[in-house]
């Protein structure tokens, strides 16, 4: 079967690999249509991703369908079935599987990562990681993972509809982050430097834009918040100077879920940790009723998908499809892969 692969810095090949036997004992057998290709893949193509296999089989955002089930795998999943994948792994002993956020295990291995991924014809996979579509066509499906992401930032943020949320980063995980945010009655100011980006995350559900390189942000957030800042703002970028904005700009005793791996140490001012008496917390993949959420939130039929896929592509246009991604790093939503 053909697979794509990432073997070293700016470099992918198609290779051809032994397609998988039929599934073993409460295994499923799956036929990918599409596969997204999504940040952590573009950092392991610019030789930045330091998580990543080397070389390694990218993906872990799909649509797919079943091809075959094996014995012991629940009747809910059938042959044909549209689904999508809980790319995660989790070990089970951990202090975070201890305490039930398998999301966030020590020694978890994300699929396209740690081990290699989806971007190929066939995968088999444990049928606990098979999360059904519902309604949503495979093309579609191969959207929930990344959205799902943010939402499992809203959640670890403890967001209401008293809030104000601002969402720094409107990629596809702020994009999330901003839906499930607008879905629980919040306020949700957009923070990102792409206009384009800025408009459709207001189609989304966002009150408020901010283009973060024009004009006074502090000020504008004032504004805004009459004086007080955001409640909760959510990190969904990883850079110094989003990092430096979450915490400067939050409220007194607001929240700070950061999503985003910076590449490089960050400076704080930690006197506003304490002064402020900040909530920071991490948040790390998400949850199986993150993905679920997603799906609901699809199915109404409001997302504009059509606007989140910025291209799709075949496995022979990937190679050339990464190198105009590398030099157009603002303009991605979604690319995806169709096998």
């Amino acid at each position: 079967m053909k697979a794509i692969q990432i073997t070293h810095s700016q470099e992918l090949n198609i290779i051809d690999m032994d397609a998988p036997q039929a599934p073993a004992f409460g295994e499923v057998l799956l036929r990918l249509r599409y596969v997204g290709f999504c940040g952590s893949d573009i950092n392991t193509f610019m030789g930045r991703n330091g998580m990543a296999l080397n070389p390694v089989i990218p993906g872990h955002e799909v649509g797919a369908t079943i091809e075959a089930v094996g014995e012991g795998v629940p009747d809910s999943l059938t042959v044909g079935m549209t689904v999508t994948v809980n790319p995660y792994t989790n070990c089970g002993k951990c202090a975070s599987c201890r305490n039930h956020r398998v999301n966030a295990c020590q020694h978890n291995e994300t699929l396209g990562v740690q081990r290699n991924g989806a971007m190929r014809e066939f995968i088999v996979l444990p049928w606990q990681k098979i999360i059904p579509a519902g309604s949503l066509s495979a093309r579609d499906s191969a959207l929930i993972e990344p959205m799902s992401v943010g939402f499992h930032a809203v959640n670890r943020a403890q967001v209401t509809d008293i809030d104000v949320v601002m969402v720094i980063g409107c990629g596809m995980v702020g994009m999330g982050a901003i839906v499930r945010s607008a879905l629980r009655g919040a306020t949700v100011i957009a923070a990102d430097i792409d206009d384009e980006k800025l408009a459709l995350a207001k189609q989304m559900g966002a009150t408020y834009a901010v283009n973060t390189l024009k004009g006074d942000v502090h000020q504008q957030l004032m504004d805004i918040t009459g004086g007080f800042g955001p409640d909760v703002v959510i990190e969904a970028v990883g850079s110094v100077p989003t990092y430096q904005m979450a915490i400067n700009e939050v409220a007194f005793t607001g929240r700070v879920a950061c999503i985003g791996y910076a590449k490089s140490e960050v400076s704080l001012q930690t006197k506003f940790f304490v002064q402020k008496e900040l909530d920071i917390r991490g948040s790390r993949n998400a949850m199986p009723e993150d993905f679920r959420a997603v799906i609901r939130y699809m199915e109404r039929g409001n997302c504009p998908v059509d606007e989140l896929i910025t291209r799709i592509v075949k496995p022979e246009e990937a190679l050339d499809t990464m190198r105009w991604w590398s030099q157009n790093p603002g303009k991605v939503f979604r690319i995806l892969v169709e096998f």
